[in-house]
């Protein structure tokens, strides 16, 4: 029944203005993420002003920027110095990304230094190997250690639900990582938006796939029934095309609503993703394809 439903939603029409809309709202939910060994510092400046312009010609509707930066604790200070002042925010990895299963202290510490180095969000990945030992108290003991070092920064709470097995555990998971992050203790209270969960690394493989991401919303939505609490949802891995991105924002609004239709709420992790919106946004606006080449690199 997942199944089916989660397919559905790549067979509904959207015409001109809403898919012109629709690019737009997508490309403002990226997080523009590069987490390769090979990393650098002039690598990470020039995919900050590609996050802050992914377009640099002139459009009758301007271009948005895209939510936010996604690298590694090292590179997160050369991030804040080449966003400042842009509203784009800083993500990074930690906690023993992308496995997990580096001990619990050298995690924090992985996590309180992004967090000092200036990181506006913490993507951090739960120890699937204790999930699928069903240690599931230990599981929540990690999520609430992690809020705790994360007080007002917020965080994202990467499932890997390609190593999960199954939707229901998904769902399982889904539903342990959100009372996790409601239930530490001696931090502020959550916001709408403070917490998100987060499907992949883009590490493995399968990484987000619409069946999963519905089984983490409708997680999602029965906790803001019982508690009004919105939390947040981040596919990542995987989504690779501007047809893709407007199938999952169609499943958002139908399973969450409207006001789940933000950057505070939603966020697409993806590389490659911003070019192809590009060349369907320019499309929209000139009638042509434009060549891969016209673009920077992601």
């Amino acid at each position: 029944m997942v199944t089916k439903r989660a397919g559905s939603f790549s067979k509904r029409s959207i015409k001109t203005a809403s898919k012109r809309a629709g690019l737009r709202l997508a490309l403002s939910m990226v997080d523009l993420t590069t987490l390769e060994g090979k990393d650098s510092p002039e690598k990470i400046r020039a995919l900050c002003q590609k996050a802050i312009r992914p377009y640099e010609g002139a459009l009758k509707e301007p271009i948005p920027s895209v939510a936010a930066v996604c690298v590694y604790p090292s590179l997160v200070a050369t991030a804040c110095k080449a966003l400042r002042g842009s509203g784009v925010l800083v993500a990074s990895v930690a906690t023993g990304f992308p496995s997990g299963q580096f001990p619990l202290d050298v995690r924090l510490e992985d996590c309180r230094s992004a967090i000092e180095a200036g990181a506006d969000e913490i993507d951090m990945v739960v120890s699937r190997g204790l999930f699928l030992a069903g240690d599931f108290a230990a599981i929540r003991e990690e999520i609430c250690a992690v809020r705790t070092v994360c007080g007002k920064t917020h965080l994202k709470i990467i499932l890997e639900t390609g190593e999960l097995g199954s939707l229901d555990a998904v769902r399982r998971a889904s539903d342990i990582a959100i009372d996790a992050a409601c239930s530490a203790k001696g931090v502020p209270a959550l916001k709408d938006g403070h917490v998100f969960i987060k499907t992949s690394t883009g590490k493995t493989q399968p990484a987000a796939t619409m069946p999963v991401v519905l089984v983490m919303l409708e997680a999602i939505r029965d906790h803001f029934l019982a508690t009004g609490l919105r939390i947040g949802m981040k596919p990542a891995g995987g989504i690779r095309s501007a047809k893709s991105a407007l199938h999952y924002l169609v499943m958002v609004k139908e399973t969450l609503g409207d006001e789940w239709l933000s950057p505070h709420l939603f966020r697409f992790g993806a590389s490659t993703l911003v070019n192809d919106l590009l060349r369907q946004i320019l499309r929209q606006e000139r009638g042509v394809y434009m060549a891969e080449d016209d673009f920077t690199a992601s």
